[in-house]
């Protein structure tokens, strides 16, 4: 009976033993294998295999990034963005939420990117180095179009100015006291030299905010021969230089 119960004590310290060697090796299993906490693209390998790693503090494997969504870090000038905030609190333009705030984006080619961004936040200060304020931007990368270090160009919705005139850069000129003003074709059918205020550029346009009103037919094309109180035939110009950009209500453009 003695011998009975002393090869049972054994067979059981022999299964606790087994199962402290499945644990043990079950662990050195999981070191073997890495997951990532996110789902992306990893680059190539930083170390060999059979190199030994973790000698006195970590060393990376690889790098792996975010590819969809991606986020964005976009920069804005310090006056810019004082010049919205002043805008915002003069009741000229009204804020969108950041997260309505519709943010589209121009590849390094040229072409429109064709899924809008979502504005994350706005950094709550400004580089000292630089003048900028950063801002984060989420993208929908479905097609794995962009890709880490790319550089893009963003339009950024931050605030509406509901009524609006935008009038083409080419529009816009400076007399000799520095004023910015334009040329327009009046009710006489005369060339008018008018004082305006641009107050701020919205890609290849101004935003003006005194001086012009709808209807106005603004000189795009033509320019060095439109002296003031030249009777001329004004012809609405093409849809890629009209002065309102489709932004009701807007000044008429005229050649």
């Amino acid at each position: 009976y003695d011998d009975v119960i002393a090869a049972r004590d054994q067979a059981e310290a022999e299964v606790a033993a087994a199962k402290a060697a499945r644990e043990t090796a079950r662990l050195n299993l999981g070191y073997a294998t890495v997951t990532a906490p996110i789902a992306g693209r990893i680059g190539r390998a930083l170390v060999t295999e059979g190199a030994l790693v973790g000698q006195g503090e970590p060393t990376p494997l690889a790098t792996i990034q975010q590819i969809d969504p991606i986020y964005l870090n976009l920069t804005q000038s310090s006056a810019e963005a004082l010049q919205l905030r002043r805008a915002l609190a003069d009741g000229k333009a009204k804020r969108v939420a950041a997260g309505e705030a519709q943010v589209t984006l121009i590849t390094e080619d040229g072409e429109q990117y064709p899924h809008p961004g979502r504005l994350l936040f706005s950094d709550l200060s400004v580089d000292p180095g630089t003048g900028v304020v950063t801002v984060r931007v989420l993208v929908p990368n479905p097609e794995r179009a962009l890709l880490p270090g790319m550089y893009v160009r963003a339009r950024l919705e931050q605030g509406v100015q509901e009524g609006a005139i935008l009038v083409p850069h080419a529009a816009v000129s400076h007399n000799p006291r520095g004023q910015a003003q334009v040329m327009l074709v009046n009710g006489e059918n005369k060339v008018e030299a008018r004082i305006v205020k641009a107050e701020r550029s919205v890609g290849d346009k101004w935003v003006v905010s005194e001086g012009l009103a709808a209807g106005d037919r603004v000189i795009v094309e033509g320019l060095q021969r439109a002296r003031p109180g030249t009777v001329v035939e004004a012809q609405a110009a093409g849809s890629q230089a009209a002065a309102a950009s489709k932004a009701p209500p807007g000044p008429t453009a005229a050649k």
